[in-house]
């Protein structure tokens, strides 16, 4: 019993002396770390203004797809990277599939198009 009781003394002291050297740092080591975290901020924001821009991208190609009569955009997904679109998914029809790369062509900010949309005729 008493080597029980020993053996959790000792668990109990080796883990709090872990705990205080995890927690002990010097002053240098906490300045670069804040230092580090500084210059990892501004492209953070800049990843979200991106982010953002895709985003807003993404949904002007998708609003012009909606609007155009000949494009059945139900099981279309659109990526948006740097003004670089990808179309992804399928359409019932070989036609809505060049027109829908041209609707995209023509929305503001579009640098490119890459069309990946398959032909699969809706199952009624």
């Amino acid at each position: 019993m008493k080597a029980l009781q020993v053996f959790k003394l000792a668990a109990a002291t080796a883990l709090v002396a872990a705990s205080l050297h995890a927690y002990a740092q010097d002053d240098a080591a906490s300045g670069a770390t804040a230092a580090a975290e500084q210059q990892a901020s501004p492209s953070h924001a800049l990843s979200k203004q991106e982010k953002a821009a895709n985003r807003a991208l993404s949904k002007k190609v998708r609003s012009a797809l909606a609007k155009d009569k000949k494009v059945d955009v139900a099981r279309i997904t659109v990526r948006v990277r740097d003004g670089a679109v990808t179309l992804q998914g399928s359409v019932p029809e070989s036609s809505q599939l060049e027109h829908a790369t041209e609707v995209a062509k023509g929305v503001q900010g579009v640098t490119s198009v890459k069309n990946a949309l398959t032909i699969r005729p809706n199952e009624s």
